[in-house]
């Protein structure tokens, strides 16, 4: 595909998500930020290259205990010279959603000094100029290149986007500017994870660990997609955020937040974001916060605009078929595959309008939960050929409309090749759902395992595991002959370096895991009664915890020698164990 139409698509994305307002403030509100979030500062845990003029940049690495004095012994020097600009490279060892304090110490000059800071998600990335010709950088939803001025015997703060990386130049001319630090500043809420996850295999582990800490920084005022890029409230993207959010940090009001604030910009026989399916997920989200949380009077605040969409829905049913006009879509990988959308759409249809009519039922509203349940049922009576596209067959199988063994071979079919880190989540939900467990830990730990393998600390918007194979890591300079996986990568929306690096909906390991290998599930709406099914593949051990609306579930599952799993199970007062 040419540069250009990626560039039209990429307009487009931007242009989508400006289709929906928030609700009409009164002007005279103010909105303040909610108590939860924190700031913390983080010193540079490596100098990886300095250019120029810069004495002692090792002491950048010295911690800052907040107050710049006039007697500083740890300074670094900068200065811009006839020979080139001072400039340095540092690392903060983990992506985080912020910005950067920079602290200037005493010297004769007064002036405020000029440095131009580049914010990267990988070194690639801090190294590149949104200016630059042939550059796919871009300051899109968040400002990462840019120019500063910091004051004499001060500190500046600026800067709100997501990064781990940063480069910063002294712009100014013939000055000597000394910097006591320079500390990146991260916001995030500070929150318990209640949720927790542990195993014999520490690579899974830290899979489970990265899926809930991508997710934990994107929640943000809203329950955002990327914090870099894509700082947006995309609804389908959310699904599988949600389950994390769930998983670890129980039932948070950003999740309920962000659902109300699209539904408000949203008229009911619109599509979502623009986008037909993402109306679809709206309506399996709902479905997913009853059935775990059981909050009657949210959903029932829910209902009229519940029912005209569940109606918008059916409108776009031919016979049975799905049969949407506009904004189809399942994933950017299968944009160019209308039989894949196609297959998508049908599976993705009958599950929404399944959740319907059970919402329609808890609601009360038995003539429109059997409309919803009679449409389905219609659905199911025409199955697409998913054409061996893995993330067609994931959502047809997890409807039950093909045999999970059919899913399975092509969901496994040349391992990780073809995964996405969207829809990789509902790959293996359907191989869960054809009982093979193994397999799917092994995808877990081969997809987004060599992820971390290259660096990553957060998951990424996309990642196509075939790139992985020649390619550098992202926390070091690309050697020759080595692929640069963010700056040569990439595609649709995602080219090169606009490419997110921490997207909260690559995270579904993390839900995955805790459901299906911890083997925690409600038994009925509001985990009132809970179902415990450990499924532990090919492992010996796992143990971890599950938040509920009555506290937290704990659990621990080994395999004894006969092959048997032996459990323990503490149950919080108020839920009950499922018989089942």
């Amino acid at each position: 595909m040419k540069k250009d139409t990626l560039c039209l698509i990429a307009a487009l994305c931007s242009m989508i998500a400006g289709t929906f307002p928030a609700k009409a403030q009164n002007p005279q509100q103010t909105q303040k930020k909610e108590s939860e979030f924190v700031e913390e500062y983080l010193t540079p845990i490596r100098v990886m290259k300095t250019e120029g003029y810069v004495i002692d940049s090792e002491k950048l690495m010295v911690p800052y205990v907040g107050q710049v004095s006039t007697d500083e012994p740890d300074v670094s020097v900068f200065k811009t010279t006839k020979d080139g600009k001072a400039s340095v490279l540092l690392d903060f060892g983990k992506e985080i959603q912020g910005g950067v304090q920079i602290v200037r110490s005493i010297s004769d000059d007064h002036s405020a000094a000029v440095f131009h800071l580049c914010f990267g998600e990988s070194v690639s990335e801090a190294m590149s100029d949104v200016n630059a010709e042939e550059s796919t950088a871009t300051n899109d939803h968040s400002v990462r290149d840019f120019e500063t001025a910091v004051p004499w015997l001060g500190t500046a703060v600026v800067g709100e986007t997501g990064f781990r990386f940063l480069r910063i130049d002294l712009v100014s001319k013939d000055v000597e500017v000394p910097v006591r630090a320079i500390r990146a500043v991260s916001r995030y809420r500070d929150i318990p994870w209640l949720g927790t996850f542990k195993c014999d295999d520490e690579r899974i582990n830290k899979i489970w660990e990265t899926g809930a800490y991508t997710v934990h920084l994107n929640m943000q005022d809203y329950l955002w997609d990327g914090i870099k890029r894509d700082r947006l409230v995309w609804i389908g993207d959310m699904h599988p955020e949600v389950m994390t959010v769930g998983t670890v940090f129980g039932n948070h009001d950003v999740v309920r937040k962000s659902l109300d604030y699209v539904r408000d910009g949203t008229p009911a026989d619109s599509w979502m974001n623009g986008i037909c399916s993402y109306s679809l997920w709206w309506i399996i989200i709902h479905h997913h916060l009853y059935w775990y949380y059981g909050d009657k009077e949210y959903l029932s605040a829910q209902k009229d605009y519940l029912t005209a969409l569940l109606r918008n829905v059916m409108k776009n049913v031919d016979g049975n078929k799905e049969n949407y006009q506009e904004g189809r879509f399942i994933d950017w990988p299968t944009n160019d595959n209308p039989d894949a959308i196609h297959a998508g759409l049908q599976a993705l249809t009958v599950r929404a309008l399944e959740a319907g009519s059970e919402l329609a039922g808890w609601l009360s509203e038995p003539a429109l939960s059997q409309e919803c349940k009679d449409v389905a049922a219609r659905l199911r009576t025409y199955v697409p050929d998913h054409k061996g596209n893995k993330e067609a067959a994931a959502l047809l199988a997890i409807q039950g409309m093909i045999d999970g063994k059919t899913a399975k071979d092509v969901i496994v079919k040349d391992g990780a090749k073809d995964f996405t880190s969207f829809m990789g989540y509902y790959m293996l939900e359907a191989l869960a759902k054809s009982g093979d467990y193994a397999d799917a830990i092994n995808l877990i730990s081969e997809y987004w395992g060599k992820m971390l393998d290259l660096g990553a600390t957060t998951f990424w918007e996309d990642f196509n595991y075939e790139d992985s194979k020649n390619a550098a890591r992202i926390d070091e300079f690309v050697p020759e002959g080595k692929f640069d996986i963010h700056a040569d990568g990439g595609a649709y929306c995602y080219v090169g370096l606009r490419h997110s690096f921490c997207h909260g909906w690559a995270s579904g390991p993390t839900a995955w895991l805790s459901q299906y290998i911890l083997g925690v599930e409600p038994a009925e709406p509001g985990f009132r009664k809970v179902r415990i099914k450990p499924h532990l593949g090919n492992l010996k051990w796992v143990e971890g915890s599950f938040p509920t609306p009555y506290g937290v579930i704990h659990v621990t599952h080994s395999r004894r020698p006969d092959g048997q799993i032996s459990s323990k199970v503490e149950l919080p007062e108020g839920v009950e164990s499922s018989a089942e």
